[in-house]
């Protein structure tokens, strides 16, 4: 199977200056991701298996760093019109696929995007998501998620048309236990589907997950959400968790 791994990644940020190139636990936060990429070509790599990462972005320092580590990987070059802060981030997958295959003139089966700052995803949670896709042969779109603490049905509000506020979706349910069971997205991983990827039609979409475990991934969109997260990583590192991307 040939597979695309993508870093997609600015050069601003509003929440955390420089959030792409920061400094995590003493290395660049993107090394961890570049680690587990080595890791998955280490073990999936050959038998004409064509497994290369192509790495979007309009930031010098981040080629830099990424350079510095010597990992192999394709350069493409963020349009300006996909460097805005709304644009989706899907587009700017697929337009580093269709980049990639006219210059290498191949095609890819699966595109699998790691957000470079999760620092403690694993190759068994990228090797999951991957699964997901390849061991179901409806899905065509994949992604990473961890249990919700809190249910749109029971205990999320948001204001209403006549400016108060209730529940995110009206039901009738007392208690969380009885819910639909709820997982919140964590922009670790995704994994799609050539087909899905330059299409993405929505009524064609069939997803599943993979569940990481909470509270390895938080979005760092503050430098307390920094702080918060380099303190977890030294505790499950002192815990002998997660020492093989240390």
């Amino acid at each position: 199977m040939n597979i695309l791994f993508t870093v997609c990644a600015r050069a601003g940020s509003k929440g955390v200056v420089g959030k792409n190139v920061i400094m995590f636990c003493g290395r660049p936060i993107v090394h961890y991701t570049l680690e587990i990429y080595e890791k998955y070509v280490k073990k999936y790599g050959g038998n004409q298996n064509i497994i290369d990462l192509a790495v979007n972005t309009d930031s010098k320092r981040l080629l830099e760093q990424i350079d510095s580590k010597e990992t192999e990987y394709i350069f493409v070059k963020r349009k300006d019109e996909l460097a805005g802060d709304i644009v989706a981030k899907g587009e700017v997958i697929r337009d580093t696929l269709l980049e990639v295959e006219k210059n290498k003139n191949c095609e890819y089966e699966l595109v699998v995007d790691l957000d470079l700052t999760s620092p403690l995803r694993t190759l068994e949670d990228v090797e999951g998501t991957i699964c997901q896709v390849t061991q179901n042969e409806k899905c065509n779109f994949a992604y990473s998620v961890v249990e919700s603490r809190r249910s749109p049905y029971f205990n999320m509000v948001c204001k209403n048309e006549t400016g108060f506020y209730d529940r995110v979706i009206s039901s009738n349910y007392t208690a969380r236990q009885q819910t639909p069971e709820c997982f919140d997205m964590n922009a670790s991983i995704y994994v799609y589907d050539r087909d899905y990827l330059l299409h993405m039609n929505i009524e064609n979409r069939h997803a599943l997950v993979w569940k990481m475990e909470d509270s390895v991934v938080l979005d760092i969109d503050s430098e307390n959400d920094l702080k918060v997260m380099e303190v977890l990583t030294r505790y499950y590192w002192e815990q002998g968790k997660y020492l093989d991307i240390k």
